[in-house]
């Protein structure tokens, strides 16, 4: 059995318009932080591995990781990760595998501007994760590919637009306090029914935010734990990851996401759990739908069965699963090369106690974050739990 890989420290800058800032600067913030929560020095770090899909359209930077690893005082070896939306959770997965293969200290997290260029810019970058000759050339931006899994959802299960809507409401909520999240406002559904259309059935409040921001995690073995006596009573105990193919048109079912499934059957088989051990989750909300389509994928709910899940009640704050506590992509932001890790930092915070919304799941021991690339042709989930 392979060992628990331990959380020794976390760091997430606010999510938000930050124009002015560099993502060299933002994650310079978010590593400190880490460092700072853990007690570790920089030079203690054996690699690093860092987040980011959009530097060279926003500011023309690519070859990140040595720069990253410059402005953090990192020595070690940096490798950039580009996975679209889910490059940040592949990058947490990559330093998993790197302390089980034998390293003591690894800086995994990412980050990522993206208000300082134009909607418009930003929407033409976003849409280089899609498929640039069968995708892109004939028009398709995510709203619209995201439009085509939601209503091709409602075609096969059914549901309706005010049923999205409790999940944007709902995540509105999670983020009425956290000072970290971009949107710390409440909606209600008419506001949400009401807005301006994006791309049918999706308003305004359906989709996450162009956001600008960076997280860090500092993950350590076992054995460098109790070596330094760290405070590390959080671990992630399995990981996951699984492609599909980019374009829509490829799948079998447009609205199913087979690599979360396999990817979080794969992380639920390495921690050794099911679905039914999860008592809170972040799940990769970038659209609305994608909550719902996630929590089936992820077997919390069979096919078909989510849609009504934030209406009921079931995945609120006081539900029997609560999803999202952060506010999610929808409102805690969306800095896409960040996003995996800042689900990391959030969940390691809401199970060690320290979350603003830990108290609504004080008893909580087992989280679960999941974290998607383009229409999910990339996904990558991990189990945490509270470890003695």
């Amino acid at each position: 059995m392979v060992s628990d890989v331990h959380i020794a420290g976390v760091g997430m800058t606010a999510f938000g318009a930050s124009p002015e800032r560099t993502a060299r600067d933002m994650f310079a913030q978010a590593a400190g932080e880490a460092f700072d929560d853990a007690g570790i020095d920089p030079d203690a770090v054996e690699e690093l591995f860092y987040g980011n899909f959009m530097g060279e359209f926003a500011e023309v930077q690519g070859h990140q990781g040595p720069l990253m690893a410059d402005v953090v005082g990192v020595s070690a070896p940096s490798t950039r990760i580009d996975s679209a939306c889910a490059s940040s959770g592949v990058a947490v997965r990559h330093g998993v595998n790197r302390i089980r293969g034998g390293a003591d200290v690894v800086l995994v997290g990412g980050s990522e501007r993206m208000k300082n260029i134009s909607t418009a810019e930003g929407t033409e970058a976003l849409s280089a994760a899609a498929d640039a000759l069968w995708e892109v050339k004939a028009g398709v931006t995510f709203p619209g590919a995201y439009s085509l899994m939601a209503n091709s959802y409602f075609d096969e299960f059914g549901g309706t637009r005010e049923d999205l809507a409790h999940v944007a409401v709902k995540n509105h909520q999670n983020a009425l306090e956290n000072d970290l999240a971009q949107f710390q406002m409440a909606i209600d559904v008419d506001d949400v029914l009401e807005a301006p259309t994006v791309s049918s059935p999706f308003g305004l409040y359906d989709c996450s935010p162009m956001s600008d921001g960076a997280s860090a995690a500092l993950l350590v073995s076992e054995a460098f734990a109790e070596e330094h006596g760290l405070d590390t009573d959080v671990a992630i105990t399995g990981t996951g990851q699984a492609s599909d193919g980019l374009a829509l048109q490829d799948r079998v079912s447009i609205p199913e996401t087979p690599a979360a499934v396999e990817a979080g059957e794969a992380a639920y088989e390495d921690a050794g759990i099911t679905p039914e051990d999860v008592d809170v989750a972040e799940v990769h909300d970038c659209f609305t739908i994608a909550e719902v389509l996630a929590l089936e994928s992820l077997g919390f709910y069979e096919p078909g069965e989510a849609i009504t899940a934030a209406r009921e009640g079931e995945t609120t704050i006081d539900g029997a699963l609560p999803v999202n506590l952060s506010g999610g992509l929808k409102a805690k932001g969306h800095p896409v090369g960040a996003t995996g890790g800042a689900q990391i930092s959030e969940m390691t915070k809401l199970l060690r106690g320290d979350h603003v919304n830990s108290d609504a799941v004080s008893d909580a021991t087992v989280g679960l974050t999941h974290n998607a690339g383009g229409t999910v042709a990339s996904c990558a989930v991990h189990v945490l739990e509270v470890v003695e």
